[in-house]
């Protein structure tokens, strides 16, 4: 089952492995370099069917940290298209996670902590979310954004999608988890806004929904679009997987292909029952009570262990981080476990027995 093709609108990814957006805080001005080229291209060599570039902000002020991938400016698309290039010549799919970090921007890179950034140190002011309602006692109070602004936001994200096919990404996904901006607008703990974008449900999913549709009217109706959730904030009261189902029937309606569904990020100091495969259950509930295709994510390691989540029908898709960060290789490992048949890279070959 791992290593069957799986179809998403026009495209067919050669097996059901997913390389999950994963930050590298390595860029200037937004800019992708030789490292993203070297570090999603691996991960296309090493042989997974989707290489999902890190959350790339659709605004200076929508970047984590001064070091985050932009799509903000015609002039990012070359380096990306350089990148994109390669993907499709090693038989993968390039995919690109549009992002905008709201309330939980202007940080530094996680190895020098993740410290709040003011100006003098290269971050900004004032930080944008629905609500004036910071992340943390240790982030700056965030201004809560207008009606005006949030339509303005919904542009950059529509110009960011006409970017990325311009840079040849085939597969777009939307950043709606881990506490930054779509996901703050989805969680009553963060938006406490009274207006048409705040209170009810309908009203909270709505920023959502109004960037899938900006988005899909963009991009070509034979490529897949994705949208990243976390399917529960892990605190009563906040957002949930009963409403991240009824958001992924939504979903479904606008356009949206595949969720990818983690969880978290949008409370701090929060306990988290993490283990093996602890958020597996999300994409098995969505799958099954929304009807829509699912990606897995959350400490998923080993080959036996992936190929049980998609034989089972908990999900239609694995999406590998960290384990794809220790070894780029783990498509080719997997598939010598499984006793599956996978094509090696020619300049490989020597090492596949």
């Amino acid at each position: 089952m791992l290593f069957t093709p799986f179809q998403l609108r026009s495209l067919t990814l050669r097996n059901r492995i997913v390389v999950s957006p994963m930050c590298q805080y390595s860029s200037t001005d937004g800019f992708a370099v030789d490292w993203h080229f070297v570090h999603l291209g691996s991960r296309a060599v090493g042989g997974a069917a989707l290489v999902i570039a890190e959350a790339t902000a659709v605004s200076p002020e929508g970047r984590i940290s001064p070091h985050d991938l932009g799509i903000w400016s015609d002039a990012h698309v070359e380096p990306l298209r350089r990148i994109t290039k390669f993907i499709d010549e090693q038989g993968s799919i390039a995919g690109i996670q549009l992002a905008h970090a709201g309330r939980k921007a202007s940080v530094d890179a996680p190895w020098r902590g993740g410290t709040p950034l003011d100006e003098s140190q290269g971050g900004w002011s004032p930080l944008l979310a629905p609500s004036a309602e910071s992340f943390s006692s240790r982030t700056q109070v965030p201004v809560a954004l207008s009606v005006a602004e949030i339509h303005r936001i919904i542009g950059d994200f529509k110009s960011a999608a006409r970017r990325a096919h311009d840079a040849g990404f085939r597969v777009i996904e939307l950043h709606g988890a881990h506490g930054y901006l779509l996901h703050e607008f989805l969680s009553p703990l963060s938006n406490k806004r009274t207006d048409e974008y705040g209170g009810s449900f309908e009203n909270r999913v709505r920023f959502t929904l109004e960037t899938v549709d900006a988005v899909r009217s963009v991009w070509p109706d034979e490529l897949p679009l994705l949208v990243r959730v976390s399917s529960t904030d892990w605190v009563e009261g906040g957002w949930d997987i009963a409403q991240s189902i009824e958001l992924a029937r939504l979903l479904k309606q606008h356009g949206v292909d595949l969720v990818d569904c983690s969880s978290g990020g949008n409370v701090s100091r929060v306990t988290i029952p993490v283990g093996p495969g602890y958020q597996v259950e999300f994409a098995e509930r969505i799958r099954r009570e929304a009807g829509i295709a699912t990606g897995a994510v959350g400490l998923i390691t080993e080959p036996r262990q992936a190929e049980e989540i998609l034989s089972s029908g908990k999900a239609d898709v694995v999406i590998l981080a960290r384990q794809l960060l220790r070894d780029p290789y783990w498509p080719l490992r997997a598939a010598k476990v499984l006793g599956a048949s996978v094509k090696w890279p020619d300049q490989y070959l020597r090492a596949s027995d």
